[in-house]
């Protein structure tokens, strides 16, 4: 008798609450594109509407629809209907370098919108291809770094980019997002489901948006559907003779400094949530994975984009939900359509993001939760020890945005006696390659636990190979804001200190063995 083949269903139930968490989570992505380049690149709607986000569009749906494939196939490999496609979409990191560091000063210099965006296609035509050349060889970086390494990373970006920047804006906002949150928050903290089966993301967006229109004060009408020229439908357009224009000019070399770091930081950062989704229960190809990243960046370059896609973190909160692989689907599907039709500004304006933010609230928790429960017991110091990186990033961030926005800048406080008490090259320096310095810390934290001393002096000396060439450490503070450096020596005294502390781990190890030896013989 044949065996029946198995086959999971394309869509569950709790897809719909995935859905409405990854949705507004690129619908938010969208929203920083259209503000900050309006404001900050002064673009037309046209070029933002017509040509940006169509190519943004395209590459997340490319993605999504890869990443539900590639989970379909796990769930029919191990037969398991519990499978969760990895989250995918706009990388936030990458969107705000590029925009300030690498097109703002192209704007600020030549007061040109269409140079502005042909260099912004490629910082992410660059970062796409550093994605797609790195999938070759993170598996072996993945395969030596520990598990807290790479999870500690994580969730200090989940703790301060994610939880505590929206739970700034659910209470800057009460009447419309407290109760919404706290509607998911029963849901997923208790395990209680609504009545009628009705999920609590979709009940939250609901019932916000109902508070938003009828109780917040304020509210704008939705836009008019139409772009300028009243076009409705608005398909991608190929931007590659645009790419291949910029690609022969001055502007790939000079702004290097940037888009390497950044492709580095895409590829890690992807690398740490595939390692988290295989804590997860969920093993994904590590080269399969970060390739289709790569191209998906790649993709949204030639088609108009200028912001890198990436592999989201999430991935434990979203199974955790019940959502599998159809959540990623609807995902590519609505913002595809949205992008392509013009619509995308109508729905942000219609659905108040305060309405459904609590879903990743909740995701920020299970990613900082699962760091502490899925490594050993007795590394959740180390895994401590790496939050500290990601929370000085965030401080700086939050210290820069205050600066701006009291006509202030890093540069006008570095000529201040005392520095205003910001320490400010102990947080630009720790803010600078976080996330490999997240990782620094919590694999020495590990090895140091385990009394692998020289496991401890690798990663040491690894500190201090990025320090000298300016992977962590290394800034310069400008007038246009803080830079990385890249570039041999960049941060020296760094990687000095680095050295010192490898020689301390050698001499802990060599005495240990040496004192072992002693004790073996009497």
């Amino acid at each position: 008798m044949q065996k029946s083949r198995f086959s999971s269903p394309w869509f569950v139930k709790n897809d719909i609450d995935g859905f409405f968490g990854l949705g507004l989570d690129n619908l938010i992505q969208f929203i920083l594109i259209g503000t900050l380049c309006q404001q900050v690149l002064g673009m037309p709607a046209e070029l933002i509407y017509g040509r940006i986000f169509p190519g943004a569009a395209l590459s997340i749906l490319f993605g999504n629809l890869f990443y539900a494939w590639q989970a379909r196939r796990l769930a029919q490999e191990t037969g398991r209907k519990d499978v969760t496609a990895l989250p995918y979409g706009i990388n936030t990191v990458s969107l705000l370098a590029f925009i300030f560091f690498v097109m703002h000063p192209v704007y600020l210099e030549t007061g040109n919108v269409d140079l502005t965006w042909k260099v912004g296609l490629l910082a992410c035509f660059l970062s796409g291809l550093i994605e797609l050349l790195g999938a070759f060889v993170a598996e072996r970086i993945r395969r030596v770094t520990p598990r807290a390494a790479l999870l500690s990373a994580l969730a200090g970006i989940a703790v301060t980019f994610i939880s505590m920047d929206f739970l700034f804006r659910i209470y800057q906002n009460p009447t419309v997002a407290m109760l919404p949150m706290m509607i998911i928050l029963v849901q997923y903290f208790a395990n209680i489901r609504y009545p009628f089966g009705i999920p609590g993301g979709f009940l939250a967006i609901g019932l916000g948006t109902l508070l938003f229109w009828t109780l917040s004060p304020g509210g704008n009408p939705p836009p008019s559907l139409a772009l300028e020229g009243g076009a409705l439908l608005v398909p991608p357009r190929p931007a590659v003779g645009s790419l291949l224009d910029i690609l022969s000019s001055e502007h790939l070399l000079r702004h290097l400094s940037i888009i390497i770091p950044m492709g580095l930081l895409n590829v890690v950062g992807s690398l740490q949530n595939i390692e988290s989704a295989e804590a997860g229960g969920d093993p994904y190809s590590t080269a399969a994975s970060l390739s289709a990243n790569g191209v998906g960046s790649i993709l949204a370059s030639m088609f108009g984009s200028c912001f890198p896609t990436t592999i989201y973190i999430g991935h434990p909160g979203w199974k955790a939900m019940g959502a599998r692989s159809g959540y990623s689907l609807i995902n590519g599907v609505f913002i595809a359509v949205l992008c392509f039709t013009g619509t995308v500004s109508w729905v942000i304006q219609a659905i108040p993001l305060e309405a459904g933010i609590g879903i990743l609230l909740w995701i920020g928790i299970v990613i900082v939760a699962q760091a502490f429960q899925v490594t050993p017991r007795e590394h959740a110091p180390a895994v401590a020890f790496g939050l500290f990186p990601c929370l000085a990033a965030w401080g700086t961030m939050m210290a820069e945005n205050g600066l701006r926005a009291a006509g202030s800048s890093f540069h006008a406080l570095s000529d201040l006696p005392g520095q205003g008490g910001l320490l400010l090259q102990g947080m630009l320096s720790l803010n600078q390659g976080f996330l490999f310095s997240a990782m620094i810390f919590a694999a020495m934290g590990v090895y140091m636990i385990e009394k692998d001393f020289f496991r401890a002096s690798i990663w040491a000396l690894v500190g201090s190979v990025c320090a000298f060439v300016g992977f962590i450490h290394a800034f310069q503070i400008t007038p246009g804001g803080v830079i990385p450096l890249i570039g041999w020596g960049a941060a020296s005294g760094y990687a000095g200190n680095y050295l010192l502390i490898a020689g301390l781990f050698l001499f802990v190890h060599v005495y240990r063995k040496r004192r072992g030896y002693l004790s073996a013989l009497d």
